[in-house]
């Protein structure tokens, strides 16, 4: 259960400094321009006799402050992207340079190159001078201009790279690898009594970071994955017995599996992390594709990267340079075992694998994408010149909210088989609640 303590997001000190953005107290009919600091949001806002006491924990509202921490003229702000691309990283970017400058004033910002890499100087990746005029046409473009990386930093060498470029406020956008790492950065800083701002902005394409209901780029991903699924559905319908698996991203999630299933409504079986699945036996994987296949003579699989993983081989536990748990590719072993069940019972079908999963993290971000980012990355310049630290914006009930990074890294979002996400899907694919009644 969450506390006042867990919800509470630390500070540099005492803000006494004029915020310059322009904003009145009051406007019009008592509407507030300026947030106050007492400003919150409850845990919850749903008010049943069944919902536990939250013991009085209020998240932080967002927003920009009468009172700042930082003096703007004296102030250097440094913006770091890290993990997997996502659509809409350099739209977060942008944002943040024009907020920062155009009304926070502050001149000095960089760009951190390569991820947390470019903060140790042994790299020899120099930052840029991130200007209006440098990020006036980044947002048209996918990716991130700054580059990223994956992995940690020898914080000794980060902390007195920031301290030598004389940086106040870092922002670092990416998923909870990449918050964990700012944590520890802080943390370093403040132990070294060097006073930094640390803000998190969350990015994952997954859209599995708690208390962000939706993270940007999620909605540019299911746009995406549709088109594919599209295209999936007229390869298998084209083909005698055809089957299309289409493999999307979501190792411990499934939001985007299930979200351009119901975008699509073209897909006939859809396999997520978090409801396991059976291939063998009544009601299996197998016998659903049989009697589809003698119905229609066609199937759509969709399978996001993380399902199934009691199914794939065991072997040695490997990780990536995030401390990810490699998995064996679910979307190739499941195409094979699909192939291999209709052969041997001497059933013609053509299975087609489809993987599009780094065309679709690489693209530009849709409006409503482009939007949140500009929400998010603004959100962000006034609570880094506010001198909050160790804290992620976060996006609940539609409002944007302070959350401390040890709350946002404790576990991961993921989507409950009660939700009416999931039960979209079972309406759209007409499959059945459990496939082969397993449980994970």
């Amino acid at each position: 259960m969450l506390s006042p303590e867990t919800v509470k997001v630390k500070s540099l000190g005492e803000c006494l400094i004029p915020s310059p953005v322009g904003l009145s107290t009051v406007f019009g009919d008592g509407v507030v321009n300026y947030v106050p600091d007492d400003a919150q949001m409850p845990v919850t806002v749903e008010n049943t006799s069944e919902i536990a006491d939250q013991g009085g924990a209020y998240f932080e509202k967002a927003g920009p402050r009468e009172k700042i921490y930082f003096d703007p003229a004296n102030t250097s702000a440094a913006i770091v992207t890290c993990g997997g691309l996502c659509p809409g990283l350099n739209n977060v970017i942008r944002s943040l340079v024009l907020e920062l400058h155009h009304h926070y004033k502050v001149k000095n910002i960089l760009g951190v190159r390569y991820g947390y890499r470019g903060l140790d100087p042994n790299m020899g990746f120099e930052p840029i001078d991130l200007t209006p005029e440098f990020v006036e046409d980044i947002h048209k473009d996918g990716g991130t201009v700054l580059g990223s990386s994956r992995g940690p930093v020898d914080l000794d060498n980060a902390v007195g790279f920031l301290r030598d470029k004389g940086v106040n406020v870092l922002f670092c956008i990416g998923g909870d690898g990449t918050q964990r790492g700012a944590q520890a950065l802080s943390e370093k800083a403040r132990s070294l009594g060097y006073p930094i701002s640390v803000i998190g902005i969350p990015k994952t394409i997954d859209n599995d970071i708690k208390y962000v209901n939706q993270t940007f780029g999620y909605y540019t991903a299911i746009d995406q994955a549709r088109d594919v699924i599209d295209c999936a559905h007229n390869e298998a319908r084209s083909a005698i017995g055809g089957i299309a698996v289409v493999k999307l991203m979501g190792r411990d999630a499934g939001f985007i599996a299930a979200g351009a299933t119901v975008a699509s409504q073209d897909v006939n079986m859809t396999l997520v992390p978090e409801q396991g699945f059976k291939l063998d036996g009544p009601g299996g994987l197998f016998e659903l594709l049989e009697k589809r296949i003698i119905e229609r003579d066609h199937a759509v699989v969709v399978v996001a990267e993380g399902a199934g993983r009691n199914l794939l081989p065991k072997g040695e536990e490997t990780l990536d340079a995030s401390g990810n748990v490699l998995f064996d590719d679910i979307g190739v072993f499941l195409a094979g075992k699909i192939k291999s069940h209709f052969k041997d019972r001497d059933v013609s079908v053509t299975v087609k694998y489809i993987d599009p999963s780094y065309t679709i993290r690489s693209v530009a971000a849709n409006c409503e994408d482009a939007l949140l980012c500009d929400q998010m990355a603004r959100n962000a310049a006034h609570a880094g010149m506010a001198g909050r630290t160790e804290m992620l914006i976060g996006f609940r009930y539609d409002v944007f909210i302070h959350v401390p990074i040890p709350l946002v890294t404790s576990r991961k979002k993921c989507m409950s088989p009660e939700s009416d996400l999931w039960r979209s899907v079972l309406s759209t694919t007409g499959q059945p609640i459990r496939i082969g009644a397993a449980t994970q």
